[in-house]
């Protein structure tokens, strides 16, 4: 028996207690004789059937669950109170009339909104303590609506999308609102997607979109607690299995985990003053808590769950069961948290009965604490905290464990050895190196805690430090290199690769001093570093089809989740390798973009090619179709810098009407709308291996408003007819980078043929400067080197280039370089702006890896910028960097103004 849980007694007992200590039930006795006569008899099974009954002949669904609520709540407490019914008989109960309510008043809804149709299309996903049967005794509930556009029913003209807000906003209000028979449930929906912008009810594709690509770590954590509630159970379960890989994944970004554990701080923080035990704790949030025990079988049921099937448990104390029956957790512990949380949760149930509220905290008040403890069946507030006390310290002292690093005892501090050598270097404010190095050897870094990990240290050190010393910009090299060592894991085989390879330290040093972006990726994956022992790795990355091949290459065993791993690896270590090959000089900035384009391109291929496999297992094909993806921006133009997006669009061939021929068949539409969903997260989301890519859509047809695919007919009659002059702007840029070799070469040539089509030149003029002006009210530059936004720099560029490309019919190449030769042979344009564009685009892939914030760089870096920009000093570097955007500017006065009395400079 748990210390403190309440002993079997009598009902009338419990009757005293209530009528004494709880006005909530005091009063729910009185307006219900006959309840309270069969709780005097002690008869519990009648007094659950007169709950049951208890909205016969009720005038409409919603009196009849309010009746049923009211004395349901009251047989509940009663039960609970006598010790008759334990806390999973209590939690079930609610749980499973939340059910029946959601069902019933839906139904009604249903008969009432569409009499002939039938009750489907609309499903509700119970999340928190509803989705996993522990409904609190004054507890909200947490749903999610989700509707199927193709079978919800409608009326009139009504769109899909009204009458799924429509039925959700009247199935909250059913139990929500409250009236004379009182309420039936709080209703919360706020752990929808985007709950403040969202509608009440979601189109399920998009929900699934949402979770595979956008959802936080929260949210994965949130949807181990999920199952089918009530509505379309087939839609329902549609639901959950689809996004069964989001919740439970075969390789877990760990990261993900100490997001989500670092929630648990956060709210610590928030709730400050509900945190130290004694009067006023708050027993859900407060530090050894109900959300602790929780927190804590979560996040070990998302490490291990992905795997491990048998672990994904939704209830609390049986997860912790499953947990320690697999060894992945200390049985005693388990027992210490479930016992805890099992006493918790009765306490919460006292303090909410008290007064039907929702509340967790114990009251301040000493006559108030008084009162929660004898209606449990203590004598006094002061018992309540005893038997509290125990629980709450060892739950937050296991729960510390898990989050909380141990500290070890200090080893012996620098020698002056060091600092003499130091100082012999000519290094200023030596004491900074000491600092740092007396706190390396402190045994408070996480990855210099082993004796392994000291010894490798310690051999690489004096060489490291001089390097660092030897570095243009020791002191931001130091702080680069303090940072990278505090987020390594472990840092056994980086030291030791060091060790061995001498140019490798000061190419790090170099790399510490010049590119934060390169430093920070270093701190994450230290792996990357030891792909530069390959002296190919400072080469140009090979073309797009023996990457391809590179990256397609799997071992034996591997499946589709350790494919996306092993892409990002493999993707990451070209990145950084290109990142490097700019740091260290070795290849042209203009050349460094077309590789991470290569590799990009090469990326999408091997990843939208596996994601269809892995969709054609469920689903099938469907026969004559293919999905053909479409690169614009600068994807589209052939020249990425380190920081680039991919701007992509999803077409697709065949004809519409027809399902796919798999176990579970999707209309066409739907089937490649899913399928291009799926190929976004395979691009997009974080694995353990890290993130890859992030993706824009928003380019598509009716941008973020329309859906993910469409027919390649569709596309072209949208570009024809109905598309804006920046999206013909935009589709100047574009290129087929997924898709049969045929359908490419049509979709290319139809691109050229729109943006062939004969426009008004001062219509076009008129267009093309409405967009400038909307980016320079909406997005001004970031510091005095944005290259792309400042007055005269790239965007403005862009812009005269397309103008003309779209005036002209000419030089229509997404390579922004080619276009613009073509339009010098072609004597539209300028010469001069060729150079202008290349010296602009070099300082634009250089400052996206040396500053990214877009101002001046460090002094120590402003040479390195200035030779990759092909300028000989910094001093160059700016008078040419200013000369080549007055070339811009000219061009746009000569081309895009309006009138001789307007220049640039009153746009922009």
């Amino acid at each position: 028996m748990i210390e403190g849980m309440p002993q079997q007694t009598s009902l009338k007992d419990a009757i005293k207690r209530a009528r004494d200590h709880a006005p909530f039930l005091s009063l729910g006795l009185e307006v219900q004789p006959e309840l309270s006569s069969l709780l005097a008899a002690e008869d519990l099974e009648a007094a659950f059937a007169f709950a049951r009954a208890a909205g016969n002949g009720a005038e409409t669904v919603r009196q009849k669950l309010r009746r049923e609520k009211r004395a349901m709540a009251v047989a509940l407490a009663l039960g609970d109170l006598a010790g008759q019914l334990n806390l999973s008989e209590v939690t079930n109960y609610l749980s499973d009339f939340a059910d029946r309510a959601l069902e019933e008043a839906l139904a009604d809804i249903y008969a009432t909104r569409y009499p002939d149709a039938d009750p489907q299309g609309l499903a509700v996903i119970a999340l928190g303590k509803h989705g996993s049967q522990e409904l609190n005794y004054s507890s909200d509930i947490d749903p999610i609506f989700l509707y199927d556009p193709d079978k919800i029913p409608t009326r009139g003209r009504e769109e899909p999308s009204d009458a799924a807000r429509r039925i959700g906003q009247q199935l909250v209000d059913a139990l929500n609102a409250r009236d004379a028979d009182g309420y039936v449930f709080r209703v919360d929906m706020r752990l929808r997607p985007s709950p403040e912008v969202s509608p009440v009810a979601l189109p399920v594709e998009a929900a699934i979109g949402y979770y595979e690509s956008s959802a936080l770590a929260w949210e994965q954590a949130a949807f181990v607690r999920s199952r089918f509630a009530a509505g379309d159970a087939e839609l329902g379960r549609y639901f959950l299995e689809s996004i069964n890989p989001f919740i439970w994944r075969r390789s877990l970004d760990y990261g993900a985990i100490a997001n989500i554990g670092a929630v648990s701080v956060r709210i610590r923080d928030h709730y400050a003053g509900g945190q130290k035990f004694g009067p006023g704790y708050d027993l859900k949030r407060g530090r050894g808590g109900i959300r602790e025990a929780e927190f804590y079988a979560q996040m070990n049921q998302l490490i291990y769950g992905g795997r491990e099937p048998e672990l994904r448990v939704p209830a609390t104390r049986d997860a912790l069961r499953a947990l320690a029956d697999a060894g992945r957790i200390d049985a005693g512990k388990a027992k210490i948290l479930a016992e805890s949380y099992e006493l918790y949760r009765v306490i919460e149930h006292r303090l909410q009965m008290v007064n039907d509220q929702q509340t967790h905290s114990l009251p301040d008040d000493a006559a108030a604490l008084d009162r929660v403890a004898r209606l449990h069946g203590l004598n006094g507030g002061s018992d309540l905290l005893g038997i509290l006390a125990g629980p709450v310290e060892a739950v937050g002292t296991i729960y510390d464990e898990l989050i909380a690093s141990d500290e070890r005892t200090t080893l012996p501090h620098a020698d002056s050895a060091l600092q003499s050598a130091l100082e012999s270097r000519g290094v200023a404010q030596t004491e900074i190196f000491i600092d740092k190095i007396k706190r390396w050897r402190s045994g408070k870094v996480t990855a210099l805690r082993s004796t392994a990990a000291v010894a490798s240290f310690e051999a690489v050190l004096p060489d490291m430090i001089m390097a660092i010393a030897g570095s243009p910009d020791p002191q931001q090299a130091l702080l680069r290199f303090d940072r990278l060592i505090d987020k390594l894991p472990t840092a056994i085989n980086f030291f030791r690769l060091l060790e061995a390879r001498p140019g490798l330290r000061d190419m790090l040093g170099r790399i510490l001093s010049h590119a934060p972006v390169l430093a920070d990726e270093l701190s994450r994956r230290t792996e990357l570093f030891a792909g530069l022992i390959d002296t190919s790795a400072l080469d140009l990355p090979p073309p797009v089809s023996d990457l391809e091949e590179q990256f397609s290459w799997r071992e034996n065993g591997d499946d589709y989740e350790m494919l996306l791993d092993r892409v990002r690896e493999r993707v990451g270590e070209k990145r950084f390798a290109l990142g490097t090959q700019l740091i260290e000089s070795r290849h042209d900035p203009l050349e460094i973009a077309g590789g991470y384009a290569g590799v990009a391109e090469a990326a999408i291929r091997v990843l939208a090619d596996a994601a269809i496999k892995e969709f054609e297992k469920v689903h099938g094909r469907i026969a004559g179709s293919e999905i053909v993806i479409l690169a614009l921006g600068r994807l589209g133009g052939e020249a990425l810098t380190h920081a680039s997006d991919l701007d992509l669009i999803f077409l697709f061939t065949g004809a519409q009407g027809v399902e796919s021929d798999g176990q579970r068949p999707l209309g066409c539409t739907r089937y490649f709308n899913r399928l291009a969903q799926r190929i976004v997260a395979a691009l997009s989301v974080p694995t353990a291996a890290g993130p890859l890519y992030d993706v824009d859509t928003r380019l598509r047809p009716s941008g973020a408003q329309g859906p993910m695919a469409v027919t390649v007919e569709s596309f072209y009659k949208y570009q024809d007819e109905s598309a804006w002059t920046w999206e013909h702007m935009a589709l100047t840029r574009a290129r087929p980078v997924f898709g049969s070799e045929e359908i490419c070469e049509q979709l290319q040539s139809q691109i050229i043929r729109i943006l062939q089509k004969k426009r008004e030149p001062e219509e076009l003029r008129k267009a093309v400067r409405k967009m400038r002006l909307d980016i320079v009210k909406h997005k001004p530059p970031k510091g005095p080197l944005d290259t792309k936004l400042m007055e005269g720099g790239l965007v403005d560029w862009e812009f005269i280039i397309h103008f003309l490309q779209l005036k002209t019919g000419e030089a229509l190449y997404p390579q922004l370089g080619k276009a613009a030769r073509g339009l010098v042979a072609a004597g539209h344009l300028n010469k001069d702006m060729v150079a202008a564009y290349e010296l602009m685009t070099r300082l634009l892939v250089a400052l996206r890896l040396m500053s990214p914030n877009c101002d001046y760089p460090p002094e120590s870096s402003r040479d390195l910028i200035a030779r990759s920009a092909g300028q000989d000093s910094w001093d160059a570097l700016l008078e040419g960097y200013d000369k080549a955007r007055q070339c811009v500017i000219d061009e746009w006065n000569r081309h895009l103004r309006p009138d001789p009395n307007e220049i640039l400079g009153d746009i922009i």
